[in-house]
């Protein structure tokens, strides 16, 4: 699903960007809820940037990558914990490009996500490669998603993907 947020383009630079685990959810300007093989998820499409929020028999679990004011926690290359009976991994990468590469890699991903059954994507008013989108699903018994935030002003893009799962005992 694609649409065009109702605010002004707030993320100013990938470097303002906080993760947080376990917020209460934000204010929303797009949504979708999923249903993917028992676990419920709502992608949250945020003047900030995005927060998903996961729940199933298990527990829940909220994730938010966003400008969050007074937040000691910055963007993570990449973070494992356990919550609940839950593993959580996240991982995170700024890519930078050209302006070219930067207008082509924003097409391509706006595309991949709007007409994707499990993805969301919103842009912001002022430029068409200012967008933040998000694509979901379940694989081997795990939710996986995937983000990514442009910033066309910088030429960077910053992808996250997020893996959260049950953690399997191995037999020795």
């Amino acid at each position: 699903m694609l649409t065009t947020l109702n605010t002004a383009y707030s993320d100013t630079r990938a470097s303002d960007l906080a993760w947080a685990l376990g917020r209460e959810p934000l204010p929303a300007l797009a949504t979708l809820d999923l249903e993917l093989a028992g676990a419920k998820l709502q992608l949250r499409l945020l003047g900030a940037s995005h927060q998903v929020l996961l729940e199933e028999e298990q527990g829940s679990c909220s994730e938010t990558v966003a400008c969050i004011s007074g937040s000691s926690s910055p963007l993570p290359l990449g973070i494992a914990k356990r919550v609940g009976v839950w593993e959580y991994e996240f991982a995170a990468r700024v890519e930078t490009l050209s302006h070219g590469s930067f207008a082509g890699r924003a097409q391509e991903l706006l595309a991949l996500v709007a007409d994707h059954p499990h993805g969301l994507a919103g842009v912001f008013p002022g430029s068409p490669h200012a967008f933040t989108a998000l694509l979901a699903q379940r694989y081997e018994g795990q939710v996986h998603w995937r983000t990514w935030h442009a910033y066309p002003q910088e030429g960077q893009l910053v992808a996250t993907r997020t893996r959260v799962g049950v953690q399997v005992a191995v037999a020795s």
